[in-house]
């Protein structure tokens, strides 16, 4: 059986090493050198490094993707106020992970912070889509959201989210952001058949 703890030191050491290294430079070795094990204990639990930075952010993402999955469930609290919680957890903890290096005033290469993203990007959209879109099934079922395509709204709504909020594609001023969002929630707004202003408690911009 796998040592959790030992998981978690190889997933700390690499969160560690983020702050202060460049991705590209740092190798197998280092991560194993700050964790404090031997370099063949690295591959017990993982193939390669870019399977420990994947599993880094899954466990990142783990308090948003409770917070979808327990969501998905509460029936009893409108979609769109769901889908509100879900947003803003799943934006703190991207914003979290993806500021370390800037806030230890590290340069992070254009390259670099792209390629950080899009993992980000990829799996926030492959594991809270199915969530997200049920949210909105329920939304279609209780006749509160009236749209034919719940799975595909959930897709593009991410996917906008995504580029936005955390700003590392398509760097922009926190106006273009905010006139961006607005545009997205006019658009839910006109597209589900809610009334307009209905959505702007979400605050998504915030």
């Amino acid at each position: 059986m796998a040592d959790t703890k030992k998981y978690d030191q190889i997933l700390d050491a690499l969160q560690q090493l983020l702050i202060d290294k460049k991705l590209q430079s740092i190798s197998v070795s280092d991560i194993a050198a700050r964790a404090g094990i031997g370099k063949g204990s690295i591959y017990y639990y993982f193939p390669s490094k870019d399977a420990i930075l994947d599993a880094l952010i899954r466990r990142n993402y783990e308090a948003p993707l409770q917070t979808a999955k327990n969501l998905a469930d509460q029936t009893d609290i409108p979609p769109f106020t769901r889908m509100a919680m879900l947003f803003q957890a799943c934006r703190s903890s991207a914003t979290a992970f993806l500021k370390q290096g800037e806030e230890k005033n590290r340069a992070i290469s254009q390259q670099e912070s792209a390629y950080l993203h899009q993992k980000y990007l990829n799996y926030l959209i492959s594991e809270l889509k199915p969530n997200l879109g049920k949210i909105i099934s329920q939304g279609i079922e209780a006749g509160e959201i009236h749209f034919d395509y719940p799975e595909a709204l959930a897709e593009i709504v991410l996917i906008v989210l995504g580029v936005k909020l955390n700003n590392t594609f398509l760097p922009a001023t926190p106006e273009d952001c905010e006139y961006t969002i607005r545009g997205l929630v006019s658009l839910l707004e006109q597209g589900t058949g809610v009334p307009e202003g209905s959505l702007n408690y979400l605050n998504l911009s915030e």
